[in-house]
């Protein structure tokens, strides 16, 4: 048996953070087994499916890695094919046609909820050879439910779950105008694709009862079922837009990496020991669902934090350097540009001060272009009355033969002395003057990225603020 997942999202909306999850366990377990990963979209509400949803997770998708060995698959083109499924089981009587009118099922569903019965329909059509005399307009067709016995479905996250099938209702699996309804196609498609195990939000728990009948029906035995807890806020309560259901996309514009994200999603509901660092390639190698946790799993958004940082320092900075290259782009910098600083560089020296690429593209934007103003509480703290130290370090630096940063940290150093001042009291005025703040990289790393020409320039141009200060 090749073990087949399939990740089926419903494209009338981004891909969420809840739907990535299910995504990255079907890919893992698939990877994990030598498998097939299907990626389907379920697309059969035409109102609400649109392009803009289907591009939204094709892209989160590509963004965070997840590559699909079939697909996308679109159910609207099968539906020939589920049109043949239900004429192959009205000929065995395992669906039936159905003439109720809508004015007779609300009542219906009026009358048991009076009575606090659970609204289900009576199968008043259930044994019927012919219309009836009152039928009208074109019938819908259901499921020949069994009503006697249980069904049992093995979940591998919930353990063993039961089912009363009295309890289970002949759903309607097409409607009046033909068209198949959610519970049908899932079963044709799952059969088709020859899935074996469907990992999925626990929402659907109780869909697996009706789709395991659907399948036996059709003399197939159902996939291995895993119905993952949902997540939750950091409150522990359902995700709302203002909670954090942001899509894929909405990580990667605040500055996330795709490893950042993926290691985030995997111990949303999973772990391995203690473990909470993990290559693509250990979680491929210890991922099983049956270690999925059977409670819900609540956002963290400081461990997302800090493992984006994490990844930040210890990926080839050249990795880095593309996702950040975008992130400087946003901020109408050019990386690319002739004379500016090796965006490689600027990574390794800003990965330990920054917890987003966002972050690090703002606090490198001074390596770019000219701070349009000082920090007005670092200016008056570092370059007032600072006039003669720029002066001396611009002289230190001009005489340097070579522009390295031991050369640079040694200039520093000796202005310092001469002044017999404090380190600290040269290097903040020297950094204050060139980043046009109180932080930076380390001053030697800093100057070497900024080139000769760059440094020099600012530091007169804090000489003279700083003159225009003291005579002010």
């Amino acid at each position: 048996m090749t073990v087949t997942t399939r990740f089926a999202p419903s494209p009338t909306g981004f891909l969420h953070i809840g739907g990535a999850r299910t995504a990255l366990f079907c890919w893992l377990y698939a990877r994990r087994h030598g498998g097939r990963f299907v990626l389907r979209i379920e697309d059969t509400d035409l109102e609400r499916s649109t392009p803009e949803a289907i591009n939204a997770i094709l892209e989160g998708l590509s963004w965070l890695g997840l590559d699909y060995d079939e697909g996308p698959l679109y159910q609207t083109h099968r539906f020939e094919r589920y049109r043949a499924v239900i004429d192959r089981m009205l000929e065995e009587g395992t669906a039936y046609r159905c003439y109720c009118s809508k004015e007779r099922l609300e009542g219906l569903r009026a009358d048991q909820q009076a009575r606090k019965e659970k609204p289900r329909y009576d199968g008043r059509c259930r044994e019927l050879t012919e219309p009836p005399a009152d039928a009208e307009g074109q019938p819908v067709i259901r499921f020949r439910q069994p009503h006697e016995g249980h069904t049992v479905v093995n979940d591998r996250v919930k353990g063993k779950v039961i089912f009363d099938n009295a309890e289970l209702d002949d759903l309607i699996i097409a409607r009046g105008d033909g068209t198949p309804t959610y519970n049908f196609v899932v079963v044709v498609d799952d059969m088709d694709m020859e899935i074996t195990h469907v990992i999925r939000g626990d929402d659907h728990l109780n869909n697996s009862a009706r789709q395991s009948n659907i399948l036996r029906a059709l003399a197939v035995e159902p996939p291995v079922y895993a119905h993952v807890p949902m997540i939750l806020d950091e409150a522990g309560k359902k995700l709302s837009k203002r909670t954090g259901a942001a899509s894929v996309t909405d990580y990667r514009d605040a500055g996330y990496l795709p490893e950042a994200v993926i290691n985030y999603l995997v111990r949303l509901g999973w772990a391995h020991g203690d473990q909470e660092v993990f290559t693509l390639d250990e979680m491929i190698e210890y991922f099983d669902i049956a270690d999925i946790n059977h409670s819900a799993s609540s956002l963290n958004p400081s461990k997302l934090d800090w493992l984006n940082q994490h990844y930040m320092k210890t990926l080839p900075p050249a990795h880095v350097a593309r996702h950040l290259a975008g992130h400087l782009g946003a901020l109408g910098i050019d990386p690319g540009a002739e004379g500016a600083p090796d965006i490689e560089a600027i990574v390794e020296a800003q990965a330990e001060r920054s917890k987003t690429l966002v972050e690090m593209a703002e606090n490198s934007r001074f390596f770019y272009e000219m701070p349009a103003r000082y920090d007005e509480k670092a200016a008056r703290k570092h370059l007032a009355g600072a006039g003669p130290i720029l002066e001396a370090l611009v002289g230190a630096l001009e005489a340097l033969e070579h522009w390295r940063a031991e050369d640079i940290h040694q200039a520093v150093v000796g202005v310092a002395e001469e002044h017999e001042l404090k380190m600290g009291k040269v290097a903040q005025p020297l950094r204050v003057a060139v980043s046009g703040g109180p932080v930076s990289p380390p001053i030697d790393a800093t100057l070497v990225l900024l080139g000769r020409q760059t440094t020099l320039a600012r530091i007169n141009r804090a000489a003279e603020w700083a003159a225009a200060q003291d005579g002010a």
